[in-house]
């Protein structure tokens, strides 16, 4: 692949996916199976709109079946995953629809709580959506009617889950087939703070007084359907809460905004400010101690700290009708931390859940949002 991006003075390749991987396999393998030519190199479009020429390797053709895999190229990004070959097996089946599995190097996911239910192959939605789509397209093309069965399997994947938090989050056998745009973007962690500081500084010397943050995409997102505002004006801080409200204090903004998913903002509780999980994780063990200030019953915090993620924990509240305290006591300690980090900056915060929407607050969110939409 040869597109690239320019960070921090330097020209890094952009790679693809596992999820891109899958999807460009898994169309190699149906064009090959349904029309009977091989196919050694493939075209793909990503969700990005950035269009890819993926060679298809270690072609194997049945009767039924046609096996074919993909070799994750990650770019200049330092991916466990690189070089790792993402195999798509695809066969016909009378039922008329596509069906997608995970074999041998794809974990299962254990815990609920996750992008796919328990018991399902740790392939995440738009990896899905991608296999999904390309396989109707060559359907399509093929005037084929009939079904289709595809497993993805990873050479070496259960050994590179090993050097994930996979096991922890409840997903095991193997690693998961990720991606949202279907384009892995290289960036060091140090260009990446330089970045937000230019963003931050830009809308300062722009004129703006007050500024909207948010860690990524989940928080894009809940800006745009939740709250009803224009995403684009948030500055996105990565997993550099911290870095990024001393920026803001250096650079004279009068206030600040979070909004953020639970499963970050949490973090903030225990005063953790970059939220990567290779530097802190805890969420779990910040709820359940929240929880059991407000009376979770011992058997019930074992339950909790077992919880793969902050919306599995959040129906444990709600059928120890606990939800409402926890959170209350949740949110004292987030605004707490961020205001001794701001400093004489006013701050302020929102947290929701992709499955229960807004979480909480702080007293002053509604007041800061209307000076950031008024300016």
């Amino acid at each position: 692949m040869e597109e690239f991006i320019v960070k921090d003075g330097k020209k890094l390749r952009l790679g693809y996916t596992t999820g891109s991987c899958a999807a460009a396999a898994s169309k190699a393998a149906a064009f090959m199976l349904l029309t009977g030519r091989r196919k050694e190199k493939i075209g793909l479009i990503t969700p990005k709109g950035i269009g890819l020429d993926i060679d298809i390797k270690d072609i194997r053709i049945e009767e039924d079946r046609v096996s074919c895999s993909v070799e994750k190229d990650s770019g200049d990004d330092p991916d466990i995953t690189r070089g790792s070959l993402v195999t798509a097996t695809v066969s016909r089946i009378p039922e008329k629809e596509i069906i997608i599995d995970g074999g041998k190097g794809v974990g299962r996911v254990t815990k609920p709580g996750l992008d796919q239910p328990v018991g399902a192959a740790a392939i995440n939605s738009v990896p899905r959506q991608m296999i999904r789509e390309n396989l109707e397209e060559v359907c399509r093309h093929t005037d084929y009617e009939g079904g289709l069965s595809v497993v993805i399997s990873v050479d070496n994947g259960e050994e590179l889950a090993k050097k994930t938090f996979n096991p922890r989050l409840g997903i095991i056998g193997g690693i998961s087939i990720l991606g949202t745009t279907g384009i892995v973007e290289p960036m060091s962690e140090q260009a990446l703070v330089d970045t937000i500081r230019v963003e931050l500084r830009q809308r300062k010397e722009s004129g703006y007084e007050h500024v909207l943050l948010t860690p990524g995409n989940y928080g894009s997102d809940y800006i745009k359907m939740g709250l009803n505002i224009d995403p684009a004006i948030a500055v996105m801080t990565s997993n550099f809460i911290g870095d990024s409200i001393d920026f803001c204090k250096e650079l004279g903004f009068k206030s600040a905004l979070l909004v953020g998913h639970i499963g970050k903002l949490v973090k903030i509780a225990g005063n953790i400010m970059n939220t990567h999980s290779k530097y802190g994780d805890c969420r779990m063990d910040i709820l359940t101690a929240c929880a059991a200030g407000c009376g979770l019953k011992a058997e019930k915090a074992s339950v909790l700290l077992d919880c793969a993620t902050c919306d599995d924990a959040i129906r444990i509240l709600k059928e120890e009708q606990l939800f409402s305290q926890t959170v209350e006591v949740l949110c004292r300690r987030i605004a707490f931390n961020l205001e001794h980090r701001a400093a004489g900056m006013e701050i302020g915060f929102m947290t929701f859940s992709k499955v229960y929407g807004m979480i909480g607050k702080s007293k002053n969110a509604d007041m800061l949002l209307n000076y950031i939409t008024e300016e």
